[in-house]
């Protein structure tokens, strides 16, 4: 049934409803039909509404259907479980819109999100090179309150160090820092590696700039013993 069907629907039981209480007596049953009488013509109101935003976007459905602008997301988080990979999206009032607003499409090692007119705006997220491959066909989404739950199903059950391969490179380059070692002995160790792949006028400039630092502490210490 279309909006105008429900509409002359709605405006016929209004008019029973009138002839209803020109024929009723009693208090209570009039109130009754007083009611139910501002009910339907609260429902006829919003049908009216609604078939004019209908009329609008029929008119002219790029305007309708057009967001203001695009968004990167950045709120969001991940957990793993044996079988799952699962990025929690926050994302306020996304569980207010239709769930066809929410698309998200998965590959064997990347996912998207597109989230459609929400707050006048696109939301949008990209995810590349995941760390280990996934199945596209069982992963899926869920649509929280105030969330989008994206279920990346594992093809193996290993457990996940990071979420792609960029952040397990970036892991495994990342220089040990010991917090207890002396940073003099960074820096000794720096100037004696530059000292034996240096030329002859490299390490000059290294043994007089040790010498007047040496000098400056105990006028007249050795050079750097290299």
């Amino acid at each position: 049934m279309d909006l105008t069907e429900q509409i002359n629907q709605l405006e016929a039981d209004l008019q029973e409803l009138g002839s209803l209480l020109e024929k009723a007596e009693r208090k209570r049953v009039q109130e009754l039909l007083k009611q139910e009488q501002k009910k339907v013509e609260k429902e006829i109101a919003v049908k009216r509404q609604q078939k004019e935003q209908q009329a609008r976007r029929e008119a002219d459905p790029a305007a309708a259907s057009k967001a203001t602008y695009t968004v990167k997301i950045t709120n969001y988080a991940w957990d793993q479980s044996d079988k799952f990979v699962k990025i929690y999206l926050t994302l306020k009032d996304v569980h207010k819109i239709p769930s066809e607003n929410v698309e998200v499409n998965f590959t064997e090692r990347s996912f998207s999100v597109l989230v459609k007119d929400l707050d006048g705006k696109n939301h949008q997220m990209t995810v590349l090179n995941l760390l280990y491959p996934i199945d596209e066909k069982d992963s899926y989404k869920k649509i929280k309150t105030d969330m989008v739950l994206i279920m990346c199903k594992k093809q193996a059950t290993k457990k996940w160090e990071c979420l792609t391969q960029v952040d397990k490179r970036s892991k495994d380059t990342k220089p040990d820092v010991d917090e207890n070692a002396d940073p003099s002995e960074g820096l000794m160790s720096m100037l004696k590696k530059i000292y034996s792949e240096g030329d002859d006028e490299m390490k000059r400039t290294i043994n007089k700039a040790w010498s007047e630092s040496q000098e400056k502490k105990t006028r007249g210490g050795d050079m750097m013993d290299f």
